[in-house]
């Protein structure tokens, strides 16, 4: 049985496999972090920085070198137990010498669920899975969702004042929250793949989605902009056409929008997808992601508009939600919320923050957390 003081080890060493993970991003790979330690001292760290780079148990490896024998990785994924653009994992543990490995979660690929932890355990090497205090699922959990179920993971941004309004009477909407909360949206941004709107913001907004810390696009990348455009209105002046040949700036679609408007955007640099249409002749959510998936994107945040994201909450479609609450009240005539949709029958299908983390970001409120749909089994 491990001592007390080996049980505290595990938390700092896995936490920091976790810190190391969410620097990654390798989509349409999972963003993984690992950490090599020998007798309480961490000795080397990596991350998966990229897809087709090295995995971040062979960096972290590497950068530990011969003194990593002996020794424990924490890997906050099972280990890789096939051969892709990168050479097995497991392969590298092994070689190293590696005594113990320490896996935040195992594998959900169900086409290799199990594999990399079975042949640690087969070699003579103690496998154990699970920290308690230090969870590795979270950060792979738009991963698991684009593994399993096809789908890209969906966080919902929201800024709204106390009376959950978005703008005032006459439409004016900058800016309702402080300037705290928009950097904090900028560092939301790049953890994701991709931005998206509805037309109705990208008419009103004319928005740019762009990140604007070069330090952060240096280190992270800047995400693809999505708009949802069910009649494919998005005019050519659009900052975000303008821009399109600069970042990837997607259009989506219904099957039966007019043609004649959709090769003047892929002639600006656009990329038009059409998806099925709904029964309200919008765009189809669930058939819009799922080809969205196809491409690779793995995780989207959507900025707006209520329409949008209502859509995303009436279809669950929803997986994560962080609100921006301004301490300003603007009033009953005010836009209304953030989210057009029915909505539930009671207060107890509501869907909702499972376990909310709530803080301040300058003067506004900023709550986020993984949502979950009550009446849904």
């Amino acid at each position: 049985m491990p001592t007390s003081a080996e049980l505290e080890f595990d938390q700092v060493a896995m936490r920091e496999a976790v810190a190391q993970a969410l620097m990654a991003r390798p989509s349409p790979n999972p963003p993984v972090g690992a950490v090599v330690a020998l007798d309480g001292k961490i000795l080397g760290r990596g991350h998966h920085r990229k897809a087709g780079e090295d995995h971040a148990e062979a960096i972290a490896l590497t950068r530990a070198g011969e003194v990593a024998r002996g020794g424990t990785l924490y890997v906050t994924l099972e280990p890789c137990n096939h051969h892709g653009r990168t050479p097995p994992c497991v392969d590298a543990i092994l070689h190293a010498g590696i005594r113990r490995v320490v896996i935040g979660v195992l594998d959900p690929n169900p086409h290799v669920a199990g594999g990399g932890a079975q042949r640690l355990a087969e070699a003579g090497i103690q496998v154990d899975v699970g920290v308690p205090g230090a969870d590795a699922k979270q950060v792979l959990a738009p991963w698991a969702k684009f593994i399993t179920v096809g789908l890209p993971y969906v966080v919902l941004k929201l800024a709204l004042s106390l009376d959950g309004r978005i703008a005032t009477r006459t439409g004016a909407s900058k800016w309702v929250t402080g300037p705290e909360a928009r950097a904090k949206v900028q560092e939301l941004r790049v953890m994701h793949d991709a931005v998206a709107v509805g037309i109705n913001t990208a008419l009103a907004d004319d928005p740019r989605l762009t990140v604007r810390d070069p330090a952060l696009v240096e280190q992270f990348g800047a995400p693809a902009r999505l708009v949802f455009d069910s009649r494919m209105r998005l005019p050519l002046t659009s900052r975000l056409v303008q821009t399109a040949r600069e970042i990837p700036t997607w259009v989506l679609t219904t099957e039966d929008a007019p043609t004649e408007h959709e090769h003047v955007l892929v002639d600006a640099g656009c990329f038009v997808v059409r998806a099925p249409t709904s029964a309200e002749g919008r765009v189809d959510m669930g058939a819009a992601l799922q080809l969205l998936a196809s491409q690779g994107i793995v995780s989207i945040m959507v900025e707006g508009g209520a329409e949008l994201s209502g859509s995303l909450l009436a279809t669950r479609l929803a997986d994560e939600l962080h609100a921006f609450i301004a301490p300003t009240l603007l009033g009953p005539r005010g836009r209304p919320g953030a989210v057009d949709w029915a909505g539930p029958d009671t207060p107890a299908d509501a869907p909702r923050i499972v376990e909310p983390r709530w803080e301040l970001c300058g003067r506004d409120a900023y709550v986020s957390g993984p949502l979950v749909f009550p009446s849904k089994s």
